[in-house]
C-alpha cells in the first residue's frame, strides 16, 4: 500500500500536512489527509470536480492548528494523484507519481519546503503497502513506510512494493482454462472415435 502528500501551504503561520494512506491490492487507495495552519486563516480546499462527493471534507482543529480533514476510499491512482491540487496555495510545491509497473507499485515525488522557516512546518507522510517493501528512502516498519520532511529543504521520496497486477490473469484461472480446453478436446476425440468404430447398420432389403 503506497502514498500521496497534499502539498505545503506557506502563506504565513505554521503549516501542518499529515497524510496517512493505504494502497490496496486492487490498485485503489484509502486514506486521510490533514491540511491546516496555525497563526493564520485555514488553507482553502478546492476538490477536483471528479472527486466531489467521493472525498469528504470536515473541519480540523488541534492544538493551535485550524484547517480541514479529507477522508476517502476506493480512489484510483490517477484520482489520488489529482489531490495534489486540493490546496491551490500549495500548487507547484509538491510532485507525485503513483503508478503500477508490472507486478510492482512505484511511488515517487518531491516536497519543496525550501522557503519555509524551520519552525513553521509539520509535514509527514505514512503509507501502508499491499506487499513487501522492495526499495524506499523512508522509514520502514513491516509493510508501512513513513517520511518526515524537513523545513528549509527540497526533499524527494520514493517507495517500491511488490504487488501482483489485478488485471493480469491469475495462474489458477489460466490452469482452469487450459484444463477446460483439454477436457473439451478429449470429449470430442472420444465421440469421433466412437463414430468411426461403430458405423450405422443398414438393413438389407430384398429387391423386386
Amino acid at each position: 500500500m503506497l502514498a500521496v502528500l497534499i502539498g505545503v501551504v506557506s502563506l504565513g503561520g505554521c503549516t501542518r500536512v499529515l497524510t496517512a494512506l493505504a494502497v490496496q491490492s486492487d490498485d485503489t487507495v484509502a486514506g486521510e489527509i490533514v491540511v491546516a495552519r496555525a497563526g493564520g486563516p485555514p488553507p482553502v480546499i478546492a476538490l477536483p470536480p471528479s472527486l466531489v462527493g467521493r472525498v469528504s471534507v470536515a473541519p480540523y482543529a488541534a492544538e493551535s492548528y485550524q484547517g480541514s480533514r479529507l477522508q476517502f476510499g476506493g480512489l484510483r491512482f490517477d484520482e489520488l494523484n489529482s489531490l495534489v491540487t486540493v490546496a491551490p496555495e500549495a500548487e507547484g510545491r509538491f510532485r507525485l507519481n503513483l503508478r503500477r509497473v508490472g507486478n510492482r507499485i512505484v511511488l515517487g515525488g518531491q516536497v519543496d519546503l525550501a522557503s519555509v522557516p524551520v519552525d513553521r512546518a509539520d509535514v509527514q507522510l505514512k503509507v501502508a503497502l499491499p506487499g513487501e517493501v522492495v526499495n524506499t528512502d523512508g522509514t520502514v516498519e513491516g509493510t508501512t513506510v513513513a517520511w518526515v520532511f524537513t523545513p528549509g529543504q527540497v526533499s524527494e521520496f520514493t517507495a517500491v512494493t511488490g504487488s501482483p497486477d489485478p488485471a493480469a490473469p491469475s495462474v489458477a484461472r489460466w490452469t482452469l482454462l487450459v484444463a477446460a480446453v483439454v477436457a473439451a478436446a478429449a470429449v470430442g476425440a472420444v465421440l469421433l472415435a466412437r463414430a468411426h468404430r461403430n458405423p450405422p447398420v443398414r438393413g438389407e432389403g430384398r429387391g423386386p
